[in-house]
């Protein structure tokens, strides 16, 4: 039996190695994106400061986990086979939930996860026990009071993450303007020294303060002399800062990576050491059975637990060393970087999210507060607030998201909140934090647009969204999960670790595929930073003709598997194509907002010649995918309702016709693909032939009606496919035309 729980306490360090690396995915965005996101230095030298943050902060970290050994359950009332089932059942479910997570690129709190975990497998024993001891309540079992406080703490800290995050972003860019450069000459020195003696508080109350140099004596004499440690740091780095401002050095660059530091080294030795907490309390646990001689799993309490254990260094040394090889080398933690990234962005670019009513209501709601409150402003306060918020005056570095003042207030402020949070002993998150503060610097900056608000909004409610299922998914599949482990014994814990490795491994095979097809086309981010004229008309035409191109490749593909599938009666097929007919009238959308981009880009002769062309090749491309929804409707109800399948003269009509089509739509690919159009006038006469033929193939069909030859229910749906195909034929030539004009014509 020895045997047997020392493969399990094996199998939670393995499991704590994968954990660590999901782990670093998910919050990597927490302390990188305000630099990355800035282009305040290179990328491999923000990952290698952020990487020493992590090292330094998981190695001096004691490992104190607290939460692992009696903060959700009451280990004194529970059998060591019990604690390493529920521990066993937080760590399969943890890894697994993570990484779907990090797959989606959304950044979520991994100390929500573990905590609801573990309340999830303790509520799950604690109903077992309970119902067995009618002297045991659930009161007695699971310690409530930790898991409330952390649910409060999301609500707090996502309001006020986001309120004070639009409140000082709005005051420092009041400041400075977007045209910071031209405003700081002794402003800079305070602010510097303001972000500076911050970052150090934080480091001090936040990252080290359950160090392993931590004595209590250094805690009381930090705790008495907080202040004057305060005051001596704020004086000096204004000085300092005000001297390397005079070097010509920018200060706000310094500040950046600062907080990028320190952001990082709290990250390591406070949120993410969670990860080894439990498979260390399963170690421990394992370690005091060994040590009871005659003690067996199913009598020995874990009283141990209720103490405190401080980590081997090695543990720490080795799990720092982890979460550096994660995050150099995890292509996930770059997306949920990305995600946190794009909804901060200052420009305009391509929405990574779409629109939803909530988001509508709330910018409506937003705009007509805004139109009050401005009414009521004198017209020297709204002049004076329009020149510190010209965004054509701003100082944005190369492929940046936003400037430095915006990326210095995200971490300092962060920062600051988080150690505030922490001295009055409030379960902040990091995440949450981070999150909210860099989404209400955005807002304050005017980067969310009318144009852009209502997809920045939805992207904001995805992620709080997201939060809240992660809180909700942990405890109910940890629920579960303990109690398969609980009935099943040696059979389902093997069987759980193999579907978990299984899962894993599933989900890098379906990522990587997920990237290849969302890569980000080169084109639209040369549109969207170009403003030379010819050079934006250049790129935009060849963004037409791919984009041209993939629509007819799309249209002739799922024009062929609809009429197949109808034909064959193929219920599975038609769905399929139901589905990619949403997603592709996304993408065309997206192409047109690609394109609107574009057109502020140019000469306004230009867009007056141009433009035109390319908006009605996105209309006819909609309607194309219209008029194919359209047919797949149709079909679909047809055959999803078991009627009567088209007979033996209208197969073979219209698999002649369709077939032609079919050809059609290949052909004129081939036209705009390789731009190719010398024999346009042809393309135009067989377009003329198959509408003609459709047409003759409708007054056959209303003939028979007539003569009463076929269902009429059956002859209406005939005469609806004929329709369509017709709207398929005509809008692709019309997107021939067009075409050709925006891509040849003077």
């Amino acid at each position: 039996m020895e045997t047997f729980y020392l493969v399990i306490v094996i199998s939670l360090f393995m499991l704590a190695i994968f954990d660590l690396m999901v782990g670093v995915s998910n919050d990597a965005a927490n302390f990188l994106n305000s630099a990355i996101g800035s282009r305040t230095a290179s990328f491999k030298w923000v990952m290698f400061i952020a990487a020493i943050g992590i090292f330094i902060g998981a190695s001096l970290s004691n490992g104190m986990m607290d939460i692992a050994r009696h903060g959700i359950y009451q280990p004194e009332h529970f059998y060591f086979a019990e604690i390493m089932c529920i521990l066993l059942a937080v760590m399969l479910t943890d890894v697994v939930l993570l990484d779907v997570f990090n797959s989606m690129g959304m950044p979520t709190s991994t100390t929500v996860s573990m905590v609801f975990e573990l309340l999830g497998g303790t509520f799950a024993l604690a109903m077992i026990k309970a119902n067995k001891d009618p002297l045991l309540g659930l009161s007695d079992l699971i310690n409530t009071d930790k898991a409330l406080s952390v649910v409060m703490g999301i609500f707090l800290s996502v309001a006020i993450a986001f309120f004070f995050g639009w409140l000082v972003q709005w005051i420092a860019r009041a400041i400075f303007s977007f045209n910071y450069k031209k405003r700081m000459k002794y402003s800079i020195g305070i602010f510097g020294g303001i972000a500076a003696t911050s970052i150090i508080y934080f480091m001090l109350i936040k990252g080290l303060k359950d160090s392993s140099f931590m004595t209590p004596e250094y805690k009381a004499w930090i705790g008495i002399h907080t202040w004057q440690i305060v005051g001596i740091c704020f004086v000096f780095f204004s000085l300092f800062m005000q001297i390397l401002h005079g070097l010509k050095v920018n200060v706000f660059k310094v500040v950046v990576l600062m907080g990028t530091f320190a952001l990082a080294l709290a990250f390591a030795g406070n949120d993410l050491v969670n990860f080894i907490g439990v498979p260390l309390a399963g170690y421990s646990s394992y370690i005091d059975l060994m040590n009871q001689p005659g003690a067996t799993p199913d009598t020995l309490l874990m009283t141990s637990l209720l103490g405190s254990a401080r980590t081997p260094w090695y543990f720490l040394a080795g799990a720092g060393a982890i979460m550096v090889y994660a995050l150099y080398n995890s292509k996930k933690a770059h997306n949920v970087i990305k995600t946190s990234v794009e909804l901060s962005r200052q420009d305009e670019g391509e929405e990574v999210f779409g629109s939803t009513p909530a988001a509508r209501t709330l910018v409506r709601v937003s705009l007509n507060a805004s139109n009050s409150i401005m009414k009521i402003l004198p017209v020297s306060w709204k002049n004076w607030i329009g020149s510190r918020f010209r965004k054509d005056e701003a100082i944005i570095a190369d492929g940046a998201a936003f400037d430095l003042v915006r990326a210095s207030v995200n971490l300092v402020l962060a920062g600051l909140l988080i150690a505030v949070g922490t001295s009055l002993k409030l379960p902040l998150s990091t995440t949450y934090v981070t999150f909210m503060v860099a989404m209400g610097t955005s807002l304050a900056d005017r980067a969310w647009g009318r144009d852009s608000a209502v997809y920045r909004i939805t992207g904001v409610l995805s992620v709080i969204g997201g939060w809240f299922l992660t809180a909700g998914l942990a405890f109910t599949i940890c629920f579960i999960v303990t109690l398969i482990l609980n009935f099943g014994g040696a059979i389902a814990v093997v069987v759980l670790i193999l579907i978990a490795a299984f899962s894993l491994i599933r989900s890098q095979v379906v990522y990587k595929k997920r990237q290849k097809k969302g890569v980000q086309n080169p084109l639209v981010s040369s549109i969207i930073k170009s403003q030379d004229t010819e050079e934006v008309l250049m790129l935009l035409q060849q963004h037409n003709k791919e984009e041209l191109t993939k629509v007819l490749t799309y249209a002739e593909d799922n024009f062929q598997l609809i009429v197949t599938s109808f034909m064959h009666e193929n219920l599975r097929g038609l769905r399929k194509a139901t589905g990619a007919i949403k997603f592709e009238k996304s993408q065309i959308k997206q192409m047109k907002r690609v394109g609107t981009i574009a057109m502020s880009h140019m000469d306004n002769n230009v867009v007056l010649e141009k433009g035109l062309y390319y908006y009605q090749g996105n209309d006819f491309a909609i309607e194309l995918m219209n008029g194919l929804g359209r047919v797949c409707e149709t079909c679909l109800e047809h055959i999803d309702n078991n009627f009567n399948p088209l007979n033996e003269l209208q197969k073979q009509e219209f698999t002649f016709v369709t077939e032609q089509v079919i050809k059609f739509v290949h052909q004129s690919r081939k036209v705009i693909q390789n731009s190719e159009y010398k024999d346009f006038i042809n393309y135009i006469s067989t377009s003329t032939y198959l509408n003609n033929e459709l047409a003759r193939i409708k007054k056959a069909e209303l003939n028979r009606i007539q003569n009463q030859s076929n269902s009429i229910k059956l002859s209406m749906m005939y005469l609806s496919l004929i329709q369509e195909t017709q709207n398929i034929v005509t809008c692709t030539i019309n997107i021939l035309k067009v075409s050709r004009k925006f891509q040849q014509e003077k």
